[in-house]
């Protein structure tokens, strides 16, 4: 599979790495908004093209899938111009700023015909289908309550900091949290509280979300943009207990019996960094003639976007472009 990958900043550099190491897929077109930068990019990986403009890339017809690198706030506009070519999509979350951008790029991808998915590694890690086998096979019991959190320092970075560029915690950190959530209890949301702590540009800095589902379970969340939190998700059950170590992509997975005993770990394979599954799922997409994965479908897409909307609205955040 011959991949273009659209922005040429952090996540496209590691991605490039890991893709170069594999045998399923090559990067062979990098676009930047400058051609100098796309060109040094391409140079340092041994690709084939550069582009200086994202429109080149998206008219290059011999890719057969874009993946966009670039920040949130952006991803509708690309998605939207890769599918004016009819590209292939699979793209970083947050899938975009809010759900209604994410619905029209959804219809537009189904009248296209194209394969489009979002790239949030923690469903393609192998390990979810050991959590599900766990859970499905009784390991611990009825599930009661999840709970999840992560949160690093990240004050500066303006993609963040600036509500023009749908900055904040929550669309960065806490859709981690949220899709945990959701891949252990399901979508039966009835009803959710929200607190945060709003920047003086009006972005939330952390956020504290509490998740109400139809048949009594809950789901506790934490992110935050400006302290340190463990990244942890623990999954809590009537006849046991099970931990996750850097759950968004699956570092180390204990399980406790009603002891609080352990009787299992599971540990992420040694130098895999969670992009592999994700290209891997993709070029299965495309090999079987698939327009979304089963992984992550783009229904579960859409209610994460709408969810965060919700919350957002809760918490009194409106971007100025919305």
């Amino acid at each position: 599979m011959r991949i273009g990958i659209l922005g040429a900043g952090g996540i496209a550099n590691t991605l490039a790495a890991v893709i170069g190491r594999m045998d399923e897929a090559q990067v062979t077109a990098v676009a930047a908004r400058d051609y100098d930068r796309a060109g040094a990019f391409a140079q340092k990986y041994g690709f084939d093209k550069a582009y200086g403009s994202y429109e080149d890339l998206a008219a290059d017809e011999e890719l057969d899938l874009i993946y966009i690198a670039t920040p949130h706030s952006h991803h509708y506009e690309h998605m939207k111009l890769c599918l004016a070519h009819g590209k292939n999509i699979l793209c970083e979350k947050a899938f975009t700023a809010n759900a209604g951008q994410a619905k029209e790029i959804v219809e537009l991808a189904g009248e296209k015909g194209a394969l489009l998915m979002e790239a949030i590694w923690t469903r393609y890690f192998p390990e979810l289908n050991t959590l599900r086998d766990l859970l499905e096979g009784g390991a611990i019991g009825r599930v009661k309550s999840v709970e999840a959190s992560l949160g690093n320092n990240l004050r500066g970075w303006a993609r963040l900091d600036e509500p023009e560029l749908a900055g904040g915690a929550l669309l960065d950190m806490g859709v981690y949290a949220l899709t945990f959530a959701s891949m252990v209890l399901g979508d039966q949301v009835a009803g959710f509280d929200a607190v945060a702590k709003i920047s003086e540009k009006g972005v939330d800095l952390q956020d504290s979300i509490t998740l109400r589902y139809k048949d009594g379970q809950t789901a506790v969340l934490h992110c935050s943009m400006e302290s340190m939190l463990e990244t942890r998700g623990l999954i809590s059950a009537e006849q046991g207990m099970i931990l996750i170590d850097e759950f968004n992509h699956w570092k180390k997975m204990t399980v406790y019996n009603k002891q609080k005993e352990i009787t299992a770990v599971y540990e992420k394979e040694a130098g895999i960094r969670g992009y592999e599954y994700e290209i891997r799922e993709a070029c299965r997409c495309l090999r079987e003639g698939l327009t979304e994965s089963p992984l992550m479908p783009l229904q579960e897409t859409l209610r994460i976007m709408e969810l965060m909307d919700a919350i957002r609205e809760r918490l009194g955040i409106k971007y100025p472009f919305e």
